[in-house]
């Protein structure tokens, strides 16, 4: 017999045929095969493994006892090719305990996740989540390591590793926070106005982030004065409710604040850019079913939070 690496293992379709038909012109049916063809592939097959394998005698085509012996074999072969060769199953999440790991912004852990949490429960009761920062370390071992299944929210601006997949995931619109009692801060800044007041903003602990408000002021020949870079945003809304500083950032975020702080909503200039959040996964998983149910049910929430 000729090396594994020379032999045709398309031949054990048609070995396998044979054995169950023993009859030519049938077998070559069952493979969807001319005779002439299926013909031709027994004479490559009786060639490569220097045995006639199948005789014509008055019962019809018998197997000799070279053939006989390959049967278990193949048959054992094929079935494990057919099995791993099939696609992988459909994530059940109604059946699932898995637990997923996300590393998020605190706009969608405040805003969003808990609505999010409430509505998979109801038709994946045994799903779990764990909650994470987005950090440098997530981005560049995390994701691949599997130690985070998904990134959400993560500006679209963000440089990235290599490997993983970045996909646009929901826009929002971007206001200014003021501290009631500012009075140097009306209903709404121009960009000029803007760069002069003193500022709140967000520390990046991923590193990977670059500032959208700096790069449009730059544009403008302007920049800004930041007096204190906050982990969390409560931390920076009551910043700025004890201050005259002002702070930039989600719409739905505000308007939680101003429930809760002597702050209010003030419109911010026309020239900066809305927050494009993002979803980051590994291209290693992105085709595994979990991941695939995953990032499924986080873009169906975000259009219908959209509305």
């Amino acid at each position: 017999m000729r090396s594994l690496r020379q032999f045709d293992l398309n031949l054990l379709l048609v070995f396998e045929a044979l054995m169950r038909e023993r009859h030519v012109t049938r077998a070559a049916e069952r493979l969807y095969l001319s005779q002439p063809a299926l013909s031709h592939s027994l004479k490559r097959l009786r060639e490569s493994l220097d045995d006639p394998l199948f005789i014509r005698t008055e019962k019809g085509m018998q197997p000799t006892p070279r053939a006989q012996a390959l049967q278990p074999v193949v048959q054992q072969a094929l079935a494990l090719l057919r099995e791993g060769l099939a696609p992988p199953a459909l994530f059940s999440p109604a059946n699932s305990t898995r637990r997923f790991t996300l590393a998020t912004t605190d706009y969608f852990e405040e805003v969003m996740y808990p609505t999010f949490l409430s509505q998979l429960l109801a038709y994946a009761p045994g799903i779990s989540f764990s909650i994470e920062l987005i950090t440098q370390e997530v981005l560049s071992e995390g994701l691949e390591q599997r130690q985070v299944d998904m990134v959400v929210g993560l500006d679209s601006q963000s440089v990235l590793p290599s490997g993983v997949i970045q996909t646009p995931w929901m826009d929002e619109e971007l206001v200014c926070l003021a501290a009631s009692h500012n009075e140097r801060v009306g209903e709404a800044l121009d960009i000029a106005q803007f760069a002069r007041e003193t500022h709140v903003e967000l520390a990046d602990i991923s590193g990977l982030l670059p500032s959208n408000i700096d790069s449009c002021l730059a544009q403008h020949g302007l920049t800004r004065r930041v007096i204190s870079k906050n982990l969390n945003y409560i931390a920076a809304a009551r910043v700025v409710a004890l201050t005259e500083a002002i702070m930039t950032l989600p719409r739905q975020m505000a308007e939680r604040f101003v429930t809760m702080l002597p702050v209010r909503l003030v419109e911010p200039p026309k020239e900066l850019p809305s927050l494009k959040m993002t979803l980051i996964q590994h291209g290693l998983y992105a085709n595994d079913p979990a991941n695939v149910w995953l990032y499924q049910v986080l873009t169906e929430f975000a259009n219908e939070f959209r509305r």
